[in-house]
């Protein structure tokens, strides 16, 4: 069988690979019907949510939760999580959550903008590995957009 780290390593750019579609797409074609049809698409929620549900199985120990939870109030600690990011299958498992998270944010950036007829090429392209810098763009090109379509 693969080895963990062979795993982690696969996961990662299988993870990678499979969102890069979407952005390409939504960033090269944003007014294509193909864009608009493969944008909807849930399954690279999907496949990514299984994927992260079995990286995290795979790096499940008794101690996730106490490492994770350490202070009396029961709240993430940052040394915790240090100690469980020295584990490739826990980037990994980061790695794939973000990507999930991101490309679902870069959705709802580019719907936003096919609905009020606002550029988000930058803000879908930010969105791959700066999400909350590219929701800010968007956030601040609508303010632009607006303030320009007012003075005409």
């Amino acid at each position: 069988g693969m080895s963990t780290s062979q795993i982690a390593s696969s996961a990662f750019t299988l993870g990678t690979v499979a969102v890069l579609p979407f952005y390409t797409l939504m960033i090269a074609a944003p007014n294509a019907s193909i864009t608009k049809r493969t944008v909807e698409s849930t399954a690279p929620y999907v496949a990514l949510g299984l994927l992260y549900a079995y990286l995290l199985y795979l790096s499940w120990t008794p101690d996730t939760i106490r490492a994770m939870f350490a202070s009396k109030y029961w709240l993430p600690e940052l040394p915790g999580i240090v100690r469980m990011f020295a584990s490739e299958m826990t980037v990994a498992s980061a790695w794939i959550h973000l990507l999930a998270v991101d490309l679902f944010a870069a959705r709802q950036v580019y719907h936003d903008g096919i609905k009020n007829n606002i550029e988000t090429r930058h803000s879908v392209s930010l969105c791959l590995l700066f999400c909350p810098i590219g929701i800010a763009a968007h956030a601040l090109t609508k303010v632009l957009a607006g303030s320009t379509g007012r003075s005409h």
